[in-house]
């Protein structure tokens, strides 16, 4: 990564980190930032406190985490989806990962009476990634195997379905739709940290599968002509990547909820600073979406205190007008995308 690159990276963490412990010092409910930082610098009348315990460590802390691992996993996907569809307004719900995940949390709740955020969780990312999984083996048959045509018509076809079966269980049963209505609005609330763990490892070998596509990548963006002639296949490179958008998207989706326009937005911050390479586009986009996904949990918790703000809510306040500025900017449309 050239010198600006790896300037904006390490600003980027180090904003990371004070938004991380601000999380851990602010929260909707009564708990002083002053008596939550003495619990963290390791005040024994602060340690012994159950109150500040439970606010620090079994609320803030696992959703200062989940906000970390959204964000980073949202930032990735948006920006390979984006380089391997040389589309600048490509998003992770064009795989039908968003669709998918609905379908599953409607039909454990339905037809499995699933009763746990954690069965729940379970659901969303079996679904999620079902979903992208056929979409996958749509796109990767025909003549036309692997163009990102295909791969997008193909999410797009298979998300409308989804949508429309999940719409047509919920007709039937006001107790599932309550419970959906929570999980599809998008929040950070109620995280726990056992539900975070299990996604770590998926979250990690989506980000090893996209930094190996850093260099097939690039010269996909030249052109198919161009990358086969530097010896690589975009077809199949196009199916690894939605692949690693796969993991990265269904386990964001399923923590989180659908949380809309991050990872459309993530990757124009990046590329603003490193057209059109590659890696640095990669790394910066998951520390952007990191910080916007914490600073907006933040806000979530403030605005309306002591209740809270799902925080797909604000990213939607923020997230549409900066589309419409987008797509109104040629120049920033076309950065990085095709270069």
């Amino acid at each position: 990564m050239h010198r600006p690159t790896l300037w904006a990276a390490a600003a980027f963490v180090v904003l990371l980190l004070l938004l991380g412990l601000l999380s851990l010092l602010v929260g909707s409910g009564s708990t002083p930032m002053g008596r939550a930082w003495d619990f963290l610098t390791g005040d024994p009348s602060a340690r012994a406190d159950a109150q500040i315990r439970l606010a620090v460590m079994d609320v803030r802390l696992p959703r200062t985490l989940a906000g970390a691992l959204v964000g980073v996993a949202l930032g990735a996907a948006g920006c390979l989806l984006q380089a391997v569809t040389r589309n600048p307004l490509a998003e992770t719900g064009l795989l039908g990962v968003n669709s998918g995940a609905a379908l599953g949390v409607v039909i454990g709740l339905t037809y499995f009476e699933v009763t746990s955020a954690y069965g729940v969780l379970v659901w969303a990312l079996v679904g999620g990634m079902a979903a992208s999984a056929v979409v996958l083996l749509l796109a990767a048959s025909g003549r036309a195997a692997g163009s990102p045509l295909r791969l997008v018509l193909a999410g797009s076809a298979l998300g409308a379905t989804f949508h429309g079966m999940t719409s047509y269980v919920l007709l039937g049963t006001q107790s599932t739709f309550d419970t959906y209505r929570y999980w599809t609005i998008g929040s950070l609330a109620g995280i726990k940290t056992s539900e975070t763990y299990p996604l770590i490892p998926l979250i990690a070998v989506g980000l090893l599968i996209a930094f190996c596509c850093v260099r097939p990548l690039s010269a996909l963006a030249l052109g198919d002509d161009s990358a086969r002639s530097l010896g690589h296949h975009p077809g199949r490179i196009r199916l690894i990547v939605a692949a690693a958008v796969t993991l990265l998207a269904g386990s964001a989706v399923a923590l989180a909820g659908p949380i809309a326009f991050l990872g459309l937005l993530a990757p124009y911050a990046a590329r603003a600073v490193t057209g059109p390479r590659m890696a640095g586009q990669l790394v910066l986009s998951a520390l952007v979406a990191a910080n916007v996904m914490i600073a907006a949990d933040l806000l979530a918790r403030i605005v309306i205190r002591p209740w809270e703000t799902p925080v797909s809510v604000l990213l939607a306040f923020i997230g549409g007008p900066l589309l419409i500025w987008i797509a109104r900017s040629q120049r920033m449309s076309t950065a990085g995308v095709a270069a």
